[in-house]
């Protein structure tokens, strides 16, 4: 049974691929600072798996403690990074946390995967790497366009980084995930998204506005060149996105080919802001009390995927539909009560 170790392993993403992990044989262990998750999560991973998780309660900027969890373990296998900061209107107004917290961790973790002789590497990357796309859907062959954000650049630089770090190392390879718009929670409302304080993301926020938590959603911007005038997303299930993790180290530990892979993970498919809301208001019969409110900085007006790449390569596909999503982001939030 590999040993994967999972960074932020705790948080949303993270958490569901510890899930698919476990299910596919791995044996997840889990480093998280908690600074945007719960330790609670733990408890809902031992409830669907049957298993508690080794797990370390450690920052990733930290040297000292990457290299003890390595000495520790042993025999880790692969690494997925999730660790890192992701709002893009946060990183607007605090840049160097999101440049000392996103690059600097994943400068912190190769130093330790090269000194421990760990060669395989899953990489949380985003779709904001594009900007905004002169052409839809984007491909992997896509412009790597100037970041709207500070968050954006910051995985523009980390993608960088490791493929730089792959030609330099031949022995090391990387799967660099460029996905696009996580939602959902696990079906059996077990884990979800949890955010500390105010949510950053759109269906936390559809999600806490139903459940009477907060007066009012905003819909930021509402004049935008789409057929709603709101911003245009690809939203995937999180259990399919936690899969494609799971895909890719399969195909790392399988492949005499090194280097750096990118991959978009998407459904192919765009949806408004306005759809989301009026498609979780049909799922499930909730009413929400929405406004529209002026644009945000660093939001992108529109961005979707081709899925063929990794079709092609992992023979991943998004199965879960918008809605099955949305049911179940609503399933966890009526569990939190």
């Amino acid at each position: 049974m590999k040993k994967i170790l999972v960074t932020g392993g705790a948080g949303f993403i993270g958490s569901h691929t510890v899930v698919e992990l476990h299910a596919a044989g791995f044996d997840p262990v889990i480093v998280d600072n908690l600074s945007n998750s719960s330790v609670s999560v733990l408890d809902g991973l031992q409830k669907i798996t049957g298993k508690n998780f080794t797990f370390y309660q450690e920052d990733c900027n930290s040297e000292y403690a990457l290299n003890s969890i390595f000495e520790k373990e042993g025999n880790i296998e692969g690494v997925i990074h999730f660790a890192a900061d992701k709002a893009v209107g946060e990183s607007v107004l605090f840049p160097l946390k999101y440049y000392r917290n996103n690059v600097g961790s994943l400068v912190t973790l190769l130093t330790a995967m090269q000194k421990y002789g760990v060669r395989d590497l899953v990489f949380s990357s985003s779709c904001t790497v594009y900007g905004e796309p002169d052409q839809l859907p984007v491909t992997e062959l896509s412009p790597v366009k100037p970041a709207n954000s500070p968050y954006g650049f910051t995985k523009q630089v980390c993608e960088q980084a490791i493929t730089d770090f792959c030609a330099a190392d031949k022995d090391f390879s990387a799967a660099l995930l460029r996905y696009f718009n996580p939602i959902g929670a696990h079906p059996s409302a077990l884990i979800g998204e949890l955010p500390i304080g105010a949510p950053n993301n759109l269906v936390p926020f559809i999600t806490q506005t139903a459940a009477g938590l907060r007066d009012q959603l905003t819909v930021y911007g509402n004049d935008y060149n789409t057929p709603d005038g709101t911003c245009i997303r690809d939203y995937i299930h999180v259990v399919d996105l936690a899969k494609a993790h799971v895909s890719s180290l399969n195909a790392l530990f399988s492949s005499a080919s090194q280097g750096a892979t990118v991959l978009n993970v998407g459904t192919g498919k765009g949806n408004s802001v306005l759809e989301v809301i009026h498609t979780f208001e049909e799922v499930t019969g909730q009413k929400l009390n929405y406004k529209l409110g002026p644009k945000r900085p660093g939001d992108v007006e529109k961005v979707y995927a081709d899925p063929a790449r990794i079709k092609e390569i992992l023979g991943w596909d998004a199965r879960l539909t918008l809605a099955d999503a949305l049911r179940d982001a609503w399933k966890w939030q009526c569990s939190l009560r």
